[in-house]
């Protein structure tokens, strides 16, 4: 077993900054110190996040000054979609719609965050380049979600810190719901890989453990449902691709089935109350008419009003986060309210009330087209087929457990994604590009030492 002595090292530095930054990027900004600047009629807010941001992306900067840029290459698969993605992003941002659009400037600044946080991406293979780099990286992923799950258990039995739900509900740690499951998606895509790879295959065996508690635990009491049908969807892609170059035994494909299985009961115990409001939206349980907004039920409505958008624009979109804007919706919504008649007024958008579509991917058909879709899933299937030509390939254990790892985490993030819509610069952001760049930075490895 490998000691943090022999771990850290002069070249370890990068790693180091950017295990470092992980508290930081996974942290509610809300309990970040921040500064404003104005700029014009809006501001931006700095805070430790951006500066971490910073830090790593100066030192890739200098990393590829010393040492080259040709891990990148690699990753070109990643890298044009990617590009792509953005440059049509900034041309929905600076559309004359979007010009003329009353929010603009905050818009605008949404767009750059998002831009700041895709660094992330081509940082990781410039500063992640050996078995050592991976395991500082990894395990300062492991220990902050064991911590974040240790905090949302207190939460769960009642401790009020961090805004705190009701004890025995779903609760948000120090992130919010959806970011502690993106944190936990990580830990638990780790585990599933040393189940069917083997612990050996992981950069540190000792993370398992850790990694398999931390993630699951902190699964459930995120209570995302969404989550946790991307960690199947993810196991089952991950338990198919491991068997040409693990071949996992039957024992090893009941423990990941058991560990699947054993989340999404959790989940479903958590969010038994907002389960049973959607079977009764659905009309196949009782015809009480609801109180109150119901969360799966106002999602629907959203995720209608959004695609009747994309309809009317189904190209290009209307524009860089204009769904949400009254005059985009507001065209559709007497046909909503015919024909979802059972939802409370209050969960219907309205001036003072503009929910936005909460679902990235029809969100993106409606702010940016068919295109901007099409673009978006291209970078997730190249992460994807990245991870995968590294768990084929790669000649040493630590990249094909990284390889198992990242294929199963970016499915459960793309889960995660389905109950958010385009929100920049947040941890489920983050960690979505680390996991890119772990990609890639397999598949620099992959050319590097096996000539593929």
């Amino acid at each position: 077993m490998r000691t943090l002595r022999d771990l850290v090292d002069r070249d370890a530095t990068g790693a180091l900054l950017l295990a470092l930054a992980i508290p930081f990027l996974f942290l509610h900004e809300k309990y970040q110190p921040e500064l404003t600047v104005d700029l014009g009629s809006t501001s931006a807010d700095i805070r430790l996040s951006d500066l971490a941001v910073l830090v790593v992306v100066i030192a890739a900067g200098i990393y590829a000054g010393r040492k080259g840029t040709s891990r990148l290459g690699p990753a070109r698969i990643l890298w044009i979609p990617g590009f792509a993605l953005l440059l049509w992003l900034a041309f929905q941002a600076l559309r004359p719609a979007s010009v003329d659009d009353a929010l603009f400037e905050d818009h605008l600044v949404s767009y750059v965050k998002l831009v700041e946080y895709a660094l992330i991406v081509v940082v990781v293979p410039l500063l992640v380049r050996r078995t050592q780099d991976l395991t500082i990286v990894l395990g300062s992923l492991v220990l902050w979600s064991a911590v974040a799950s240790a905090v949302a258990l207190a939460q769960f039995f009642g401790l009020d810190i961090f805004d705190a739900w009701n004890a025995g509900w779903r609760q948000p740690s120090f992130l919010g719901h959806h970011d502690l499951a993106a944190l936990s998606a990580i830990s638990v895509a780790l585990a599933v890989a040393g189940i069917l790879g083997g612990r050996t295959r992981l950069p540190a065996a000792s993370l398992w453990g850790p990694a398999l508690v931390a993630g699951a635990l902190g699964l459930m009491l995120a209570g995302s449902l969404a989550a946790a049908g991307g960690l199947a969807l993810g196991a089952l892609v991950v338990a198919i691709g491991a068997r040409g170059r693990f071949e996992p035994s039957p024992r090893q494909f009941l423990a990941v089935f058991a560990l699947v299985v054993v989340v999404a009961g959790g989940v479903t115990a958590i969010r038994a109350d907002s389960l049973e409001q959607f079977v009764r939206f659905l009309g196949v349980r009782g015809d009480e008419r609801p109180e109150g907004v119901e969360t799966y039920s106002q999602r629907t409505v959203l995720a209608y009003l959004g695609l009747r958008i994309w309809e009317d624009n189904p190209v290009v979109g209307v524009g860089w986060q204009r769904s949400g804007r009254e005059n985009v919706f507001e065209p559709y919504l007497e046909d909503a309210r015919e024909r979802f008649p059972d939802v409370v007024d209050f969960a219907f958008p309205a001036a003072g009330r503009e929910w936005g579509v909460q679902n990235l991917y029809v969100q993106m058909l409606a702010d940016a087209g068919f295109v901007g879709l099409l673009l978006l899933l291209a970078v997730g299937v190249s992460g994807i087929v990245l991870a995968g030509r590294t768990v084929t390939y790669a000649p040493n254990p630590w990249a094909t457990g990284a390889g198992l790892a990242v294929m199963c985490g970016l499915l459960t993030l793309g889960g995660e994604w389905a109950s958010l819509g385009i929100v920049s610069g947040i941890p489920l952001q983050a960690a979505t590009c680390l996991l890119l760049g772990i990609a890639a930075a397999g598949a620099a490895t992959v050319e590097e030492e096996a000539g593929v």
